[in-house]
């Protein structure tokens, strides 16, 4: 697989295109690579199944023009900081090499958002270890560490440390989102609600990201929390 720029994953199918995926559209549009993986196929989902959960995921990053989406078949609703579960994601890391690596929430309403946060952060750590060895697809895998771990923002209103300017991806990041059919508002379902098929809940998507461009002096944003001190070089690209 040929080296990407960036990795995003979520615990869940769709959380990706909730809490980054107009900045996944905005890096794709400069000519950035990006992949996403989806730690647990959403089995626990109260809407769809596990098949329309893949079918959804697939046509959402045909939208988003990711090079790549996997899913690693970890437990929805019992992700735990395993060796096993650490080592599926080291192979990942290892295998599209990625300079950043988007993650979930520090910390949200689902536990398995925290716990896949602190999961990908740490096999990202041991990716880079040269003595743990690796194996994919009968090759020997080279060690890799990103460069940088960011967190999106999921259900709780963490207070970002920066953020992105999707202005001119909105859109994209809704229709994403809204790929997912079982998943959110269908005012035509007769499944049974949860607190993200809701019409505000859509409407959040929009709302949030409004609030969030205003705070940083943009018309929409997304905000993202970094495991470390972010130097700039210089000045270049902030929105005076």
């Amino acid at each position: 697989m040929k080296k990407i720029d960036i990795l995003a994953f979520g615990a869940h199918p769709d959380d990706v295109e909730l809490g980054c995926g107009g900045t996944i559209a905005k890096l794709i549009s400069e000519g950035k690579t990006c992949a996403i993986v989806d730690l647990t196929k959403g089995e626990l989902g109260t809407r769809g199944t596990e098949e329309t959960r893949r079918d959804e995921a697939m046509d959402s990053a045909k939208i988003l023009g990711v090079v790549a989406r996997e899913n690693l078949g970890m437990k929805d609703g019992f992700l735990e900081n395993s060796e096993e579960y650490q080592m599926r994601i080291v192979k990942m890391v290892r295998k599209y090499r990625p300079e950043i690596v988007l993650a979930n929430a520090i910390d949200d309403r689902h536990p398995d958002h925290a716990k896949g946060a602190k999961l990908v952060s740490d096999a990202c750590f041991l990716a880079g270890l040269r003595k743990i060895e690796t194996v994919l697809n009968g090759e020997n895998q080279e060690v890799w560490r990103p460069k940088h771990i960011f967190h999106y923002i999921q259900w709780k209103n963490i207070e970002p440390e920066f953020c992105i300017d999707i202005s001119e991806h909105l859109d994209k990041k809704i229709a994403a989102c809204m790929a997912f059919k079982t998943q959110f508002y269908d005012p035509t379902s007769k499944e049974p609600e949860t607190p993200i098929t809701s019409k505000d809940f859509y409407e959040s998507l929009t709302y949030r990201a409004q609030d969030l461009g205003r705070l940083s002096g943009v018309t929409y944003a997304e905000g993202f929390t970094s495991e470390k001190l972010i130097s700039l070089k210089n000045f270049d690209g902030i929105v005076w």
